[in-house]
Order: C-alpha cells, then sequence, then structure tokens
C-alpha cells in the first residue's frame, strides 16, 4: 500500500500516454482550444498552488478529501444530474471552473471534479466532449508531473514503475472501449459510477486519523521532517537525566 502523494507519481505516465491519444482524437482540436484555453491555462498555476499544499500536509486528511470528490462524481453520475451552462457565463465561470480543478488535481491528483461536469454542462456532443476530457487531463497531468518533480514528490524509481505501467493501462483502455461498444450505455454507466462511489467510500473509510502528535506538529511545539513516503516523522522526547545520577553533581 503507497501514500497518495506515490499513488499519484505512480499513474502519471499511464495518464499521460492514454489521455493525449484521446486528446488528438476526435478532429475538433482547434475549436475546443480556443474555447477551452482560459480553462487550461488557469490550471496549471492552481495545480502547482495544490501540489504546494500537498508537499506539507498530512497525507491522510487529502485522501479522505480524494475519497469525497470520487465519492461525489460517482454519485452524480448515478443520479444522472445534466447540468446546462447559459453561454452568457461561460467567459467568466470557465476560469473559476479551471482554478477549482486545478487545485484538487494538485491536491489529490483527480482530474475529473468539478472540470468534466462543467463540460459536460457546455453542451458537447459526445465526441467532442471526449476529446476535451483528453485535452484537460492531458494539461493537468504535464503540469501536475513537473510540480510534483520541483517538491521533490516524483523519485525516479516511481518514474520507471509508472512508465512500465503504460502497457497495462493502455490495455486496459481497449478493453474498455470493446466492453462498452457491447454493453448497453445504461448498464455500463451504472457499473463505472456505482464503482466509484464503493472506491471513494473506501478511501473515506480506510484513511486513518490524523495522530495526535500531528496536531503539537502544526502547532509548531514539535520539530518535524518528512520521510520518503510522504509522512512525517515526529523525533522522541528529549530524555533529560535525574540530579542525582549527573556526575556533574557528585561534588556537590
Amino acid at each position: 500500500i503507497v501514500g497518495l502523494p506515490q499513488a499519484m507519481a505512480l499513474l502519471l505516465v499511464p495518464s499521460l500516454v492514454t489521455n493525449v491519444q484521446q486528446a488528438l482524437t476526435g478532429g475538433q482540436f482547434r475549436p475546443l482550444i480556443r474555447r477551452l484555453g482560459p480553462l487550461l491555462l488557469i490550471t496549471i498555476p492552481c495545480i502547482w498552488l495544490g501540489v504546494w499544499i500537498l508537499s506539507v500536509s498530512d497525507p491522510a486528511g487529502l485522501a479522505r478529501l480524494l475519497g469525497l470528490v470520487v465519492t461525489a462524481y460517482g454519485v452524480s453520475g448515478l443520479a444522472g444530474l445534466a447540468l446546462k451552462a447559459p453561454a452568457r457565463i461561460e467567459p467568466w465561470a470557465s476560469p473559476l471552473i479551471g482554478a477549482a480543478n486545478g487545485l484538487l488535481t494538485g491536491l489529490t491528483g483527480s482530474f475529473v471534479v468539478p472540470g468534466v461536469a462543467w463540460l459536460q454542462a457546455l453542451g458537447l456532443d459526445r465526441i467532442g466532449l471526449v476529446q476535451a476530457m483528453g485535452m484537460l487531463f492531458s494539461v493537468s497531468t504535464l503540469a501536475l508531473a513537473v510540480a510534483m518533480g520541483s517538491r521533490s514528490l516524483l523519485p525516479a524509481e516511481l518514474g520507471l514503475v509508472s512508465a512500465l505501467a503504460v502497457v497495462p493501462a493502455v490495455g486496459g483502455m481497449a478493453l474498455g472501449t470493446r466492453l462498452r461498444r457491447h454493453l448497453p450505455e445504461r448498464h455500463f454507466r451504472r457499473v463505472f459510477f456505482g464503482a466509484l462511489v464503493l472506491l471513494g467510500v473506501r478511501l473515506m473509510l480506510s484513511s486513518p486519523p490524523p495522530r495526535q502528535a500531528a496536531g503539537a506538529v502544526r502547532s509548531g511545539t514539535i520539530p518535524r521532517s518528512r520521510l520518503s513516503d510522504g509522512r512525517f516523522a515526529t523525533p522522541a522526547p528529549e530524555r533529560r537525566s535525574h540530579p542525582a545520577s549527573d556526575p556533574r553533581c557528585a561534588d556537590n
């Protein structure tokens, strides 16, 4: 079992490969990049901000946040929520959605909330929606990789394992595409979003609560250092010798 930062690092290379392929497929790249440019641009600095918060925060709390985000997305999918964004609000709402999506991406590694719901609300056709999601995910993955590297959250050994994960990721993508062709859309959505709800709930319940020492650390009473797996190490309290056992007191 790995921590949240390590899991985010492991998914970077396979996510980039599959998402770039998705972003370049559909024939609507130019009109989509003009329309989604503000959203994509604001996502990048907000991902950096999220990764900075990740590097100085308790990973267990952020894992529960990821579980909450995934659960909310799964429940909205099962409920069939379909939002519609009026054209008049898109110029100012799209950058706000990009900022929120980027911050959550940097904190949790999840690209979907609220970005995917917003893309659906724009009324894109099915092919355009899939390509737009690929563009958002590709930009987010690249920014996340650079930001994590700048904060020393992307060690070389994890990068190698992430590269090796490309093969099963591409295979899983092909299998999912074939399964979607033979499974009715309604059933596919139930299985997909139901699995997301179960995963999100598991993340929220399985993440251990922060230890009591963590509160003292954050209050500044105990110094701390970050381990390679993202956890914080708190040094043992200093042992004080009794005056009677101190050699300096023998002559007194």
